[in-house]
C-alpha cells in the first residue's frame, strides 16, 4: 500500500470517527392510501422511531381528503410513539379562515411544529391567493408554533433568477421561521454556496439539508428536472446498468447519502432532513454506519 494511500484511508477512517453519532435527524414521510400502506408507513416508523428524531414531518396534498389524511397521522403518531409530529401545511386551496381553524386544531391537540409551505399550483390556476411568508405570519398570529420552511440550493423553480429566490427566502425567514428544511440535491457545493449567500445577508437560522437516499433511479431523474435538482454526471455512471438490480441500486444510494452526510458534517453541518418515501431501510442504515444507535431495544 502506498503511503498516499494510507493517508487518504487515515484520512477517511478519522472523518467517520469525528462523527461519534453526534448528529440530529429528521425524517419524513407521507400520509398512506392502502392498508398496505399503511402498514410499511408503521413498521418505518417504529424502526427509524428507535434513532430518536429531533422530529418527524408527515406530507400534506392541496385537497380535503389528503388533509385529512395528514392529520390523522401526525395524531396518531404523537399518541402512539412520544415523538413530536410536525405536520406540512399548504396554503393552496384554502382560505385564511380554514388555516387558522386547522392551526388551532393543530395546537390543541398537542401539535406545536409545522412546515409550512405554499403548495404546487394546481394547472390552470391563477396567482395564488397566499404564499408560504403569509402563511408563517398566519401560524406565529394564531400560536407560537415552531415552524420550518422550504429552501432551495439549486434556486426555486418558479423564482425569477437567484437572487429573486433568496430574498423571497429572507422574508420567509423574517416572518418567523425557525429553521429551513432543504429540497433534497446531491450537489454538496450548491448546498454550502446556498448558506454561505444566506449568511451574508443575515439569514442566521438553521438550513438543515434534506438527504433523499436513492432506490429508484429512473424516477429520480424525472423529478429531479421538474425540482430543478441538478443530477451530477457521475451518478449516472454509478447508477450504470442496475435497472434490473434493486440490491444494487439500494447500496449505491446509501454510500451516496452517507459520502454526502461526512462531508456535510465536516462542514460543521449536524441536522440532516432524511426523505423516506415511507422506508426504513436505507435512512436506518445510513444513521447506524453514521454512528446513530438505538437508546432502547425494541
Amino acid at each position: 500500500m502506498g503511503s498516499q494511500t494510507a493517508r487518504n484511508i487515515e484520512i477517511l477512517n478519522q472523518n467517520i470517527a469525528d462523527l461519534k453519532g453526534d448528529l440530529n435527524v429528521s425524517f419524513e414521510f407521507f400520509p398512506p392510501t392502502s392498508e398496505a400502506m399503511e402498514d410499511t408507513l408503521w413498521q418505518s416508523i417504529d424502526r427509524l422511531k428507535t434513532l430518536k428524531p429531533k422530529f418527524v414531518s408527515v406530507t400534506y396534498g392541496a385537497n380535503s381528503g389528503t388533509r385529512d389524511r395528514t392529520h390523522s397521522v401526525i395524531k396518531d403518531i404523537k399518541e402512539r410513539t412520544g415523538l413530536v409530529a410536525a405536520p406540512h401545511l399548504t396554503c393552496i386551496d384554502a382560505s385564511k379562515d380554514e388555516l387558522k381553524q386547522i392551526a388551532l386544531d393543530y395546537w390543541n391537540s398537542g401539535i406545536k411544529n409545522i412546515v409550512a409551505l405554499r403548495g404546487d399550483i394546481p394547472e390552470g390556476s391563477d396567482k395564488p391567493h397566499m404564499y408560504a411568508t403569509d402563511l408563517v405570519r398566519l401560524l406565529k398570529e394564531q400560536a407560537d408554533f415552531d415552524i420550518s420552511v422550504a429552501a432551495y440550493p439549486e434556486v426555486h423553480p418558479e423564482a425569477k433568477n437567484a437572487q429573486a429566490d433568496l430574498l423571497a427566502f429572507k422574508d420567509k425567514m423574517d416572518a418567523g421561521a425557525d429553521r429551513a428544511i432543504t429540497q433534497f440535491f446531491f450537489d454538496v457545493e450548491s448546498y454550502l454556496r446556498f448558506r454561505d449567500r444566506c449568511a451574508a445577508i443575515g439569514i442566521n437560522q438553521e438550513i438543515v439539508p434534506g438527504i433523499l437516499p436513492v432506490s429508484n433511479y429512473k424516477t429520480l431523474v424525472k423529478f429531479s428536472k421538474l425540482c430543478n435538482v441538478k443530477v451530477p454526471g457521475w451518478m449516472h455512471k454509478l447508477y450504470e446498468g442496475t435497472d434490473n438490480d434493486p440490491t444494487t441500486r439500494n447500496l449505491i444510494g446509501a454510500s451516496i447519502a452517507m459520502d454526502m452526510v461526512k462531508v456535510l458534517a465536516q462542514e460543521g453541518v449536524k441536522d440532516f432532513h432524511f426523505y423516506t418515501l415511507n422506508r426504513s431501510e436505507l435512512s436506518y442504515a445510513i444513521c447506524h454506519a453514521l454512528g446513530l444507535r438505538p437508546t432502547t431495544a425494541n
